[in-house]
């Protein structure tokens, strides 16, 4: 195992990409092995991005009632999850988080609606009316999550001034059917590739912790890395009742560092940022994401569920001397 992680450590500083083997002894790495993987994590990062962080916060800017049957979603109309429904915001009320985002340091601002997609119409209109008010009026880059994409909506987004369209894969390939029934991998595989064409930025990434095994973390990865993603966020289950996997367990805090270090030596020149589910899986080890390689976080609260206090984040990132005042 030794000599597997000094010559995993040796590809990372000449940029050359390791193999499925050595992608999985980051993830079975204990003891000092996964001291020096960190340290080489961290390394990566600081070369990459400075002792910068880049923050981002999100809008659920629509509700409940999806279609799709993703086993972990709590918005999802297959399950039985107390989640609330509402339709979607006004433009104002989608700018105002904006603003809000802004003040508390976010450097992008997602607006998230839940269902399989956001088609033509009213809907849509007022979408793309928000994301022009917040070029116009604020510094931060406004991002999009909804859902399946076509050209034409793609387009359509790029050209209102959308930054960066989110569109997680969420698992590996080998892994998806257990996850979700309702649409096919390939369809969340063509929706990065449209996003990409249509000029925008692609922030694409899972959630572990799902019941994949670590070669299906690993494929997943090496799948975001083959499709040249600009930014990936990392997720770990945070298991909400109603949902088919409410009742799995948390990964351990150091499986969460060593899936961090995973995906920076795999993307070493990529955003990872860690968001859902930080807070209960990585609990007092959340300072660590950055020591594995995380360049960002999001802030504030999620889709369902809430997030850490943003002044306690705000105070780690002081602690841990990293900087939040430039964007990445």
């Amino acid at each position: 195992m030794v000599s597997l992680v000094h010559t995993i450590l040796q590809k990372a500083k000449v940029n050359k990409a390791l193999t499925e083997t050595e992608a999985l002894a980051i993830l079975q790495a204990t003891g000092a092995n996964l001291s020096f993987i960190l340290a080489g994590a961290h390394d990566l990062r600081e070369k990459a991005f400075g002792s910068r962080a880049e923050l981002c916060s999100i809008i659920n800017a629509k509700s409940g009632r999806c279609a799709e049957n993703c086993a972990f979603c709590a918005q999802s109309s297959h399950h039985n999850a107390q989640t609330p429904v509402y339709a979607l915001k006004s433009t104002e009320e989608i700018v105002a988080g904006a603003i809000t985002a802004e003040k508390e340091g976010s450097h992008c601002y997602g607006i998230v609606t839940s269902g399989t997609r956001v088609s033509p119409g009213d809907e849509f209109d007022r979408l793309l009316a928000a994301i022009r008010e917040i070029r116009a009026t604020t510094r931060i880059a406004p991002s999009a999550s909804l859902g399946i994409l076509d050209d034409l909506t793609a387009h359509a987004l790029a050209d209102a001034g959308c930054a960066t369209y989110h569109h997680n894969l969420e698992t590996a390939r080998s892994f998806f059917p257990q996850v979700c029934s309702t649409h096919a991998y390939d369809e969340d595989v063509e929706t990065v590739q449209v996003a990409k064409r249509a000029g925008m930025k692609v922030c694409c990434g899972g959630i572990f912790g799902l019941g994949e095994s670590l070669v299906q973390r690993v494929e997943l990865a090496m799948t975001l890395r083959d499709l040249d993603v600009d930014s990936v966020p990392l997720n770990f289950l945070n298991p909400i009742a109603g949902t088919p996997l409410e009742g799995s367990s948390y990964l351990t805090p150091m499986d969460c560092v060593r899936i961090i270090a995973l995906f920076r030596y795999l993307l070493p020149q990529k955003r990872i940022s860690v968001c859902g589910g930080r807070l209960q899986n990585l609990r007092d080890l959340q300072s660590w994401m950055f020591m594995a390689g995380a360049s960002g976080t999001m802030v504030g609260n999620y889709l369902t569920t809430c997030g850490r206090n943003t002044d306690d984040d705000l105070q780690m990132f002081k602690d841990l001397e990293i900087e939040t005042n430039g964007c990445c």
